[in-house]
């Protein structure tokens, strides 16, 4: 099959590497990281990469896949204009681990967990000294020292609600120093760490074309894709065009 997949750029690493062993051919095409923290941009894009269902030599495409959990509802509503298979995932923490149920099974013994992968560290600041001192810095320029640090303890706030540093390991070139990073954040913030192996399957059977209702929503051309979090399917396609 000739497959487009559309996927935050945090899941480049793996979409490459799956695709490389997909029998198929994958487009990929990489969105940029952090539009789950503006939901309306996020749907608003992903649903302009859609409407292009032909690769550029306008060959139709047998299927879009979408490298997207729900993220922040930021797929709900979006218009399929082709056969669109979609995960079953609140977010792409799912993607890494392999299963919305692994995700579950951990998310439910381990609240407050920070997620840290190959991707979102080199994507994205997360939660470090790094981040704290590049912050520090940008606020003292800007509005003074003493208002700097009162934003700083604005800031820093909803770290509180965090306890757990998880780094989701792929083994990926670079992996170890990824962990070792990781460890320091939890050190630096007073977090546990902890590392989980990450598992291929669920990606690696998205692009093969193997997709198993309890897994995946097959999205048909006309349907839009709708949040589902009160069912385990977590998403749903909807003919209703409103």
């Amino acid at each position: 099959m000739r497959l487009k997949f559309i996927v935050c750029k945090v899941l480049q690493r793996e979409a490459y590497f799956c695709a490389a062993r997909s029998k198929n051919v994958v487009d990929i095409v990489l969105m940029p990281q952090g539009l789950h923290n503006e939901p309306d941009k996020l749907r608003e894009q992903v649903q302009k990469e859609m409407e292009i269902i032909e690769d550029p030599h306008g060959r139709p495409y047998d299927a879009l896949l979408l490298g997207y959990g729900l993220c922040s509802n930021g797929i709900d509503r979006v218009v399929a204009r082709a056969t669109t298979i979609v995960p079953r995932a609140h977010d792409c923490v799912t993607i890494l681990l392999g299963s919305k149920d692994r995700y579950k099974e951990y998310f439910d013994s381990h609240r407050g967990t920070y997620w840290y992968s190959d991707g979102w560290i080199e994507q994205s600041l997360q939660p470090s000294k790094e981040r704290v001192e590049k912050l520090l810095k940008e606020y003292t320029e800007k509005y003074g020292q003493e208002n700097a640090q009162y934003l700083m303890e604005m800031e820093q706030g909803w770290l509180k609600e965090y306890g757990w540093a998880t780094y989701v390991d792929w083994g990926l070139a670079g992996s170890d120093e990824q962990k070792k990073f990781t460890q320091e954040c939890a050190q630096f913030l007073n977090w546990k760490y902890d590392e989980l192996k990450g598992d291929s399957a669920l990606l690696q059977r998205m692009l093969d074309g193997d997709w198993p209702d309890a897994d995946f929503l097959k999205v048909l051309a006309g349907q839009k894709i709708c949040a589902d979090v009160t069912s385990e399917g977590i998403v749903r396609a909807s003919d209703d065009p409103q």
